[in-house]
């Protein structure tokens, strides 16, 4: 029994830890993960917050043309580079007439948007009655350059579209 206990004892005393070099390379490993995700994820985030904007602003111009044709009224978008705003088509009273007034008509919604836009859409957009688009056809876009799926509306006379910006024009996807 004693002489187990003693080579036990040997092996255990001639056992080595880690070492100040071994411990300084696994840390400087995770260090260095731990930056390459942290870019990984603000790219990941600048793609997110694009999607979420134009998939917000695309929802905003569905609404407004299904409120154009259940309010019987013309509705009008305003755009900026910093935001848009929605109004019903009230001035003057009762039913309006069909020309956008931004001190009469009645403000529905307004977004202020984190990310800039550029649009070659007429603007305001109008939507008639029927829920077309009266204005004239065109695109809005993130002005930020990503690699996201989606980072354009495509506007016409019947449909708004998502799609890819290509430089000229949206690719709807």
């Amino acid at each position: 029994m004693r002489e187990s206990t003693g080579t036990w004892y040997r092996n255990m005393k001639n056992e080595r830890g880690i070492t100040l070099v071994e411990l300084l390379i696994v840390i400087s490993i995770v260090v260095i993960l731990a930056v390459a995700l942290g870019f990984s994820f603000q790219g990941w985030m600048t793609r997110y917050n694009v999607e979420s904007q134009i998939k917000q602003m695309y929802i905003d111009l569905m609404n407004t043309r299904i409120r154009a044709m259940q309010r019987n009224r013309m509705q009008f978008v305003s755009l900026t580079a910093t935001g848009y705003t929605v109004y019903e088509d009230t001035s003057p009273a009762p039913d309006g007439n069909g020309t956008y007034d931004s001190g009469s008509d009645t403000q529905i919604l307004q977004k202020n948007l984190a990310k800039a836009i550029t649009f070659t859409a007429g603007n305001p957009l109008s939507f008639n009655t029927q829920g077309l688009l009266a204005s004239s056809e065109g695109a809005i876009q993130v002005s930020v350059s990503t690699d996201s799926d989606y980072d354009c509306i495509s506007l016409s006379t019947s449909r708004i579209k998502m799609g890819k910006w290509n430089g000229t024009s949206c690719d709807i996807k």
